[in-house]
């Protein structure tokens, strides 16, 4: 499967993901890592692009990572800050990023949980017709 099909595929599945065990060796040491596909999937998609193995990326993690920190941890750690170091304006915009109902849209989130989610419901309330549509929240 390559790699848009596994996000495809990821992207399209819902509920609860169960997180999968990898064998990986770090500095000559075998170890297994538990972690859900998703981040399986960020760990092979960044090592593609930094061109290096899953297990030097890995490696590279456990050599930064704080102490008392668990090696699975500083892991989802790292995947957030490279994707967050990768962010630009022009990529949120080509993500459609920006509207919290956009992302809830791409989320699939029945309307039934609507009342759950006060930011939508504040500018629902405050958009009717004929009232002003650039109110601060």
């Amino acid at each position: 499967m390559d790699v848009k099909a596994k996000h495809a595929y990821a992207d399209s599945q819902v509920g609860p993901s169960s997180l999968i065990s990898r064998n990986i060796t770090i500095l000559g040491r075998r170890t297994s890592i538990r972690l859900e596909p998703e981040m399986w999937t960020a760990i092979h998609d960044i090592a593609g692009r930094e061109k290096c193995s899953v297990h030097d990326l890995c490696a590279l993690v456990y050599v930064r990572k704080n102490a008392q920190t668990s090696l699975t941890a500083a892991i989802r750690v790292f995947l957030m800050l490279y994707y967050k170091a990768a962010t630009t304006d022009q990529g949120h915009v080509n993500a459609g990023h920006g509207s919290f109902q956009v992302m809830k849209d791409r989320a699939r989130i029945p309307e039934k949980y609507n009342k759950f989610f006060k930011s939508i419901n504040k500018v629902i309330a405050r958009t009717k017709p004929g009232q002003n549509d650039n109110i601060e929240l």
